[in-house]
């Protein structure tokens, strides 16, 4: 049997001991995902974005992708990506969460937009 029909059968069946042991153990999950860091990360992100999570959520896969090589152009690029899945309200949603935990405050750049428009 193919691996991942066994990991299939397992998450189909709820086998608790083998989701207890994905998420008990940081690395674990990773290495079970078999996806490289940069790509487990990018998808966490956009795990986030579908769940409409909050804010602080961000920042762990945020930092972890960055760490990872992901470039601040390919996490923003995620939100375009999970557009046609979960639509425009997650993803508008997301927008400033996200931008915070990538040090940019989209409200503030607004606010400047705003200025300059009306200078």
């Amino acid at each position: 049997m193919e691996d991942h029909e066994v990991t299939l059968r397992k998450l189909a069946i709820r086998d608790d001991a083998y989701i207890d042991r994905v998420l008990g153990e940081g690395r674990r999950n990773l290495e079970e995902s078999g996806l490289d860091e940069k790509t487990h990360a990018l998808v966490r992100i956009a795990g986030l974005i579908a769940i409409d999570a909050a804010p602080p959520s961000y920042m762990c896969s945020v930092e972890s992708a960055l760490a990872h090589g992901a470039t601040t152009e390919e996490i923003v690029g995620v939100l375009v990506a999970v557009m046609p899945a979960v639509g425009s309200g997650r993803v508008v949603s997301a927008a400033p969460k996200l931008s915070l935990a990538l040090g940019y405050d989209v409200a503030a750049g607004l606010e400047e937009f705003g200025d300059e428009q009306r200078s």
